[in-house]
């Protein structure tokens, strides 16, 4: 007996030493590829001084009206994540996007990621590019954070757009989210190894091989950061402080969503119930994964073409 546990023993010691030693590999190696990555991403879009510190938006085309685009959680570089929804919109539109604290290429901040103070800082930055009349675009947790923002400033939004746009009521989101656990991993560099083997989400033919390993490179950087997880973390909380909210009866809304979303139940209706609190709502159901614009624009923008040119929209 006593020599069988002691194989076991030592089987358990060489387990651990293995997975020890691993873990020491990746870490290594998930630091000096970091240093590397850090000196091979490129510069894109302006800064703008928001609460002493620098945001990135870009700016693109000349019309009349001004779309201003909010990306969903996590998105690692909004700029470059909506260009092909930009390239479609960009020639009958000025449009803005911002990537606020923690995305893409904007500074971290210690600023708690309220819904307030998050809508506070993207309203400061549009306001820095003398902005003050705008149609408001939102993906995925964008679409909670606008209900805060056109309460606050309904008199510069002229309609809401969302792209798969979450709702208040849509189930499953008071759940807690292993935050310390992720950011453990990124540490470890277990999440470039996940992320490796994971295959490259921007293989869609929109997006060249430059600008998916720019994307690539931005994303690691920005997974898991301080900023980006205080904002997990409070995903639960802004969620429960949008409970019950709608947008103004007056407000123009149009609402892209999956047709058919596998994860969330009664997602179409949820939508259809949001467009229908309105005056002037629709939702153009679309055969797509969540991240409706990457393979969706060209239809996207034709749908925003035709809604904003509806009399007394936009």
């Amino acid at each position: 007996m006593k020599k069988f546990l002691r194989i076991v023993l030592t089987g358990v010691v060489a387990l651990v030493a293995l997975v020890l030693a691993g873990l020491l590999t990746t870490t290594i190696v998930n630091t000096a590829a970091s240093a590397a990555e850090a000196t091979r991403i490129e510069e894109y879009g302006q800064r703008v001084e928001v609460d002493g510190k620098r945001m990135n938006v870009s700016v693109t085309g000349e019309g009349d009206q001004t779309i201003v685009l909010l990306p969903g959680f996590g998105t690692g570089s909004p700029v470059l994540d909506f260009s092909p929804l930009v390239g479609e919109l960009s020639s009958s539109y000025r449009v803005v996007v911002v990537e606020p604290f923690g995305y893409g290429l904007s500074d971290q901040t210690d600023v708690p990621r309220t819904t307030e103070n998050i809508v506070s800082e993207i309203h400061e930055a549009v306001a820095g590019l003398g902005i003050d009349r705008y149609v408001l675009m939102g993906h995925s947790i964008a679409g909670i954070y606008a209900l805060d923002y056109v309460e606050r400033f309904r008199d510069e939004v002229t309609a809401f757009v969302g792209i798969d746009s979450s709702v208040p009521d849509q189930p499953g989101m008071d759940a807690a989210l292993p935050v310390d656990a992720l950011r453990a991993a990124k540490a470890l560099g277990i999440t470039r190894v996940v992320t490796a083997l994971s295959g490259d989400p921007y293989s869609d033919p929109p997006y060249d091989q430059h600008t998916r390993e720019q994307l690539g490179m931005i994303s690691l950087r920005n997974t898991s950061s301080a900023t980006s997880s205080d904002e997990m973390s409070r995903i639960a909380a802004n969620f429960r402080a949008a409970k019950g909210k709608t947008f103004p009866a007056d407000l123009p809304v149009l609402l892209f969503a999956q047709r058919d979303n596998p994860t969330v139940a009664g997602w179409l209706p949820l939508h259809e119930e949001q467009a229908a609190s309105v005056d002037r709502g629709e939702v153009v159901p679309l055969d797509a994964d969540h991240y409706l614009h990457h393979t969706k624009s060209r239809e996207i923008a034709a749908d925003v073409d035709r809604f904003l040119a509806t009399p007394g929209v936009g």
